[in-house]
Order: C-alpha cells, then sequence, then structure tokens
C-alpha cells in the first residue's frame, strides 16, 4: 500500500519505533471507539459509575497521548521514510493513498476537536462525535485491503508493518 508522504529514502520496511507506533496508537484508537467513547451512564459511587468515570477520563487523556503519538510518528515519517509501495493495481494505489490521507486527518482532527470541546467549551463536540463512524470505516477498509494483501496477493505488506527494517 502507499503511504501519503513522498520521501527520498525508501527503506524495505518500517523502523522499530514506526511500527511500535503504529500499532500503540492502532491500540488506543480502538479503545477510544469502541471502550472509552461509550462509557455506560451508571449511578455514581457505584463500581460501574466508578468504570463510567474511569473510561471517560480516559478518553479525555489517551487523546491528548494520540495526538502526541501521531505528531512523533510523522517526524519519524519525514525524517526515516517508508517502504517504496507494494506493486498493486492503479485503483487500488488511489484508495490506498485516500485512506492513509483520512487517517492521517483523522489522527490530528479526532483530538483537536476534542480538545476544543472538553477544555475550551467550544461547539465541536458534535462534529468530534461523527469522526467516529469515519474512523471505523478506515479501519475496517484498512484491515481488509491489508488481508486481501495478505492471503490474495501474497505481496508481503504486512511483513513491513510487523517485522522492522535492520
Amino acid at each position: 500500500m502507499a503511504q501519503p508522504f513522498s520521501t527520498a529514502k525508501r527503506p524495505p520496511s518500517y523502523s522499530l519505533a514506526q511500527i511500535v507506533l503504529h500499532w500503540t496508537i492502532a491500540g488506543l484508537v480502538a479503545w477510544q471507539l469502541f471502550i472509552s467513547g461509550h462509557p455506560p451512564r451508571i449511578q455514581p459511587g457505584s463500581v460501574q459509575g466508578f468504570w463510567a468515570m474511569t473510561t471517560a477520563s480516559s478518553h479525555v487523556w489517551l487523546g491528548l497521548t494520540v495526538l502526541a503519538l501521531v505528531v512523533v510518528r510523522v517526524v519519524l515519517r519525514l525524517s526515516q521514510g517508508a517502504p517504496p509501495p507494494v506493486e498493486s493495481p492503479p485503483a487500488a494505489e488511489v484508495a490506498s493513498r485516500v485512506v492513509h490521507f483520512l487517517f492521517y486527518l483523522l489522527l490530528f482532527f479526532m483530538p483537536i476537536t476534542g480538545i476544543l470541546a472538553w477544555y475550551f467549551g467550544l461547539p465541536t463536540g458534535d462534529i468530534h462525535e461523527l469522526g467516529q463512524p469515519v474512523f471505523i470505516v478506515l479501519i475496517a477498509a484498512h484491515v481488509a485491503a491489508s488481508l486481501w494483501h495478505q492471503f490474495i496477493r501474497h505481496d508481503g505488506l504486512i511483513r513491513r508493518m510487523v517485522v522492522p527494517a535492520r
């Protein structure tokens, strides 16, 4: 799959730092989308109330963490480069570029709109929440494309995000 940034360097795989950041951000985004974004609304003072407060609090702090990690990831990407795209049909190449661009856009957009709503009281909460279904669609497309590369094309794409460059 092609990546959204063009650099002169083309390592055969991503660096260990890039791989760790990818999977860490993926895990944090999954937590944000499926756990902390929907804490149960239960009576305060109960165990369930504690869980609701904890997940709501984690949503804010992990959102800030995602934003910081994405900044680091972009800096690493620009400084270390990325592997060349694997051979794909032109439509798949375009789809890959679009999906990756939208991922990076959302990885900045979601924390920033959340920060503006939570800390500054600006009316960005509704638009922040609209990002969730978009993220889920992008994740589904990304996973489907990765599986297509792994099991249909057999082109080693997933290996680049699991085994670091030497």
